[in-house]
């Protein structure tokens, strides 16, 4: 596994993270069935990723099962800061870069290292919900960049 860069002193400036809250619904409410979304593979998500799979799941449970018939929760954090090296275009860029040399880069982002099926979000719903839970879950994983699968964690014996 590689190892996260996340040493906050040698670096000058850090993007903040765009990702907003990590628990959305009904916080306090008991729910029978449980589904994940996990990652097939080993991926880097990144918080523009995570924050837009966290938009469209919120905003299709909150439509279809009201803002207390659920609960939605985040389970990655970016801690992984990206580096870029931008290189210049143009005319005369060769006398202004000096390429590779010294090719550190500059903090661009954060991600998310994520491991094969590691679950990135999960959501507590009643059986009623079941179907939409899982379009949910569907819709946020395609904002992710990795092959996603739905896992149902609690409750099987209420879908069946």
């Amino acid at each position: 596994m590689v190892r996260a860069y996340t040493r906050k002193d040698y670096i000058r400036k850090i993007p903040a993270s765009r990702i907003v809250q990590y628990d959305m619904g009904n916080l306090s409410g008991e729910f029978p069935l449980k589904l994940s979304l996990a990652v097939k593979e080993r991926a880097q998500l990144s918080h523009n990723a995570l924050e837009a799979a966290r938009i469209a799941s919120n905003r299709y449970m909150q439509r279809k099962a009201g803002r207390l018939g659920y609960h939605l929760k985040i389970r990655v954090y970016p801690h992984h800061i990206v580096r870029e090296n931008p290189m210049a275009t143009g005319a005369g860029a060769d006398r202004v870069q000096s390429g590779m040399r010294g090719a550190f880069g500059k903090a661009v982002s954060s991600v998310a290292i994520v491991d094969a099926d590691q679950k990135v979000l999960t959501i507590k719903a009643n059986k009623k919900n079941f179907k939409d839970a899982k379009e949910a879950l569907k819709r946020a994983a395609m904002k992710f960049p990795v092959p996603c699968r739905i896992v149902i964690d609690e409750g099987e014996e209420l879908v069946r």
